[in-house]
């Protein structure tokens, strides 16, 4: 029942992404577009279709796939306070866009061929989350344990945090300002056209995760429990690193790194359903980061049209679950 009530409550900040924003248009214009029938206005049509529809869909799937690869990591490395950004998979994203931005002016060169703009952007977050995840998968074939696979990523996201600093201090004031625009984490960074690519990519992951639902509340239980009742935790760890690292990359790379929905959101699940069946806890905590996504979103947009950055507002609802968890654990 509290499943079906918080998908109730997903819907609704989901229609009211769509039906609310900064531009005050009549419900039965935006539900005329939405159904088929469009607007004599062009730019109502765009609004609703090019702008606040792909915004509400990243919001959710977004929400989702942090709060899924939170739950996994806090899951597998014993760790309540473990997030998407642990295993230093987000810190290569950021690398990528420092490399893009900081060093080469927002623009990459392939042979012949130039990028620039959010394209680039988003392939250079997408290269350095995969080269962190890639590396990280090759580390998990010869270390068999969790902590130390833990401490080998955070180590990762030291380093690459020490060369965005280093390329910071050479870079121009221009490239500074747009890598802090993009470490302020935005939905709005998807288009129409992108949308279909970064939706199969999520809801891929999301898939992923929901099929270790079941091998992951085996591990609670212990690895070598776990291995007498023939779960092969190598390969659950590998899948796990996939599903995390294909997760963190795609969201971070598409809306920059944003906080605390992987951290958080996993909490506020097990305390609103008590349970620790992941086939219960993964769904829900889903659930859980795209309400949180949608609703930041949501108020992100002011009256006056100007924007309040992403992570201005996770930290919001994270800090005190956090504090929490701190406190009673």
């Amino acid at each position: 029942m509290r499943l079906i009530l918080l998908a109730l409550l997903t819907f609704l900040l989901f229609l009211a992404n769509i039906f609310f924003g900064a531009i005050d248009i009549p419900f039965s214009e935006v539900w005329g577009i939405l159904t088929g029938s469009g607007s004599a206005d062009e730019a109502l049509n765009y609004i609703v279709i090019g702008s606040r529809l792909p915004q509400a869909v990243t919001a959710l799937l977004a929400g989702a796939a942090l709060a899924s690869s939170g739950l996994m990591l806090q899951t597998v490395f014993r760790n309540p306070l473990a997030g998407p950004s642990i295993l230093g998979i987000t810190s290569g994203a950021s690398l990528g866009v420092a490399l893009v931005l900081l060093l080469f002016g927002g623009m990459i060169t392939i042979g012949s061929e130039s990028i620039g703009g959010n394209l680039a952007v988003t392939v250079g977050a997408l290269a350095g989350s995969f080269l962190v995840m890639g590396m990280l998968i090759g580390l998990s074939a010869r270390i068999r344990s969790n902590l130390t696979l833990l401490i080998a990523g955070m180590m990762t996201g030291y380093l690459a945090s020490s060369l965005v600093t280093l390329l910071s201090s050479i870079s121009t004031a221009r490239g500074i300002q747009s890598y802090i625009m993009w470490g302020m984490g935005t939905f709005a960074g998807v288009s129409m056209e992108r949308l279909p690519w970064f939706a199969i990519l999520t809801l891929t992951g999301l898939l992923l995760s929901m099929l270790l639902a079941k091998p992951l509340n085996l591990l609670l239980l212990g690895d070598n429990y776990a291995a007498n009742l023939g779960v092969n935790v190598n390969r659950v760890r590998h899948m796990l690193l996939i599903a995390t690292g294909l997760l963190s990359a795609v969201v971070t790379a598409c809306c920059g790194p944003i906080g605390f929905i992987g951290l958080a959101m996993p909490h506020i699940a097990r305390l609103l359903f008590r349970t620790d069946d992941h086939l219960v806890l993964m769904p829900a905590t889903m659930l859980c980061g795209a309400v949180l996504a949608l609703a930041c979103n949501l108020a992100s947009v002011l009256p006056d049209g100007n924007v309040i950055p992403i992570n201005a507002l996770t930290p919001l609802a994270g800090v005190p679950v956090v504090l929490y968890v701190i406190l009673k654990k």
